[in-house]
């Protein structure tokens, strides 16, 4: 019998990941690591429903609020460290549990990450100084020629610069670098437990409209005061984190609060879509659970008979 190396929790916002984590955790001697691209940033703590200081003393927690938000952290960066936090895990005996809804994050830690050059930081510097000021259809349009598969097939600001980047740094496409063969998975699906939570969609929205009220009250409001104050480019990721735009209309007028909470949440159920996508997509292979039906103390019991059945 294979023993397993982690466990990976993949899912939509809103849908119950950190709970289940935390369950399983205190359960199997876990240490519940960070799979998500907006939780990395110190500064996001309740815009982005990072785990509190409650469930960190629970267990231990990592890769959660450790990156500034001027920082430009990247899926290389994130798997870079990852990798470290896996094996300082592993060799404290305890069990890596990977929660997150970044599925490019899981991709790369199973499947490898194709081997791009270092970027000069004069070209990224310059490429993202341009994508803050031309927007998503001007990288677009500066793509078209040079990378036209990037351009077509990106909608997403952040990676459309990243496209713009690679090619003007190292003179060839982005899917030219990704059709190279990748460097070796981190964590090999056959050596790990994975699980896909997938709620029903009526669920998951109720708990989007819950999540999109906390942001907006006084602890949110003053967490992205505080992140405006430093008066970061647009382009970074941390400032196109959900809820960021929201809470400054609110902050500056532009919004009412029921009009902030309804675009917080309309934008929110479009990202939770977007990730369910994904999953499908790109994770088709992964065992799927409606949390919707049982508790996450239920669903982590469910969940752990048949854990011990494979792997224990």
């Amino acid at each position: 019998m294979k023993k397993a190396r982690a466990i990976l929790i993949a899912g939509p916002t809103a849908s119950g990941k950190s709970a289940l984590a935390l369950e399983l955790a205190e359960r199997l001697n876990g240490v519940i690591v960070n799979a998500d691209s907006m939780q990395v940033y110190e500064e996001l703590s309740i815009v982005t429903a990072r785990p509190d200081e409650t469930d960190m003393v629970r267990v231990p927690h990592r890769l959660y609020g450790c990156v500034p938000a001027r920082t430009a952290y990247s899926t290389g960066d994130w798997l870079r460290a990852v990798t470290r936090e896996i094996k300082t895990v592993t060799g404290e005996g305890r069990l890596p549990i990977l929660v997150g809804g970044t599925g490019l994050y899981f991709k790369a830690l199973t499947e490898g990450l194709a081997q791009i050059p270092d970027i000069d930081p004069e070209v990224r510097a310059a490429c993202r100084d341009f994508a803050e000021k031309a927007g998503v259809e001007g990288v677009r349009a500066a793509l078209t020629g040079v990378d036209p598969e990037a351009a077509n097939g990106l909608q997403d600001l952040q990676r459309l610069t990243r496209a713009l980047e690679v090619v003007r740094g190292t003179g060839r496409p982005l899917v030219e670098w990704q059709k190279q063969a990748q460097a070796e998975a981190v964590l090999p699906q056959a050596d790990t437990a994975r699980l896909v939570l997938a709620p029903p969609r009526p669920w998951l929205h109720e708990r989007i409209g819950e999540r999109a009220g906390l942001i907006l009250r006084p602890g949110g409001l003053a967490e992205v005061e505080e992140l405006l104050k430093q008066d970061l480019p647009a382009s970074l990721p941390a400032m196109r984190a959900i809820g960021v735009k929201e809470a400054r209309d609110l902050l500056t007028g532009e919004a009412s609060f029921a009009e902030a909470a309804e675009r917080l949440t309309v934008a929110t159920r479009q990202y939770a879509k977007r990730q369910e996508t994904w999953f499908r997509n790109q994770m088709g292979n992964w065992p799927r659970i409606d949390v919707a039906k049982n508790s996450s103390e239920a669903l982590a019991l469910e969940f752990l008979g048949d854990f011990e059945r494979r792997y224990l």
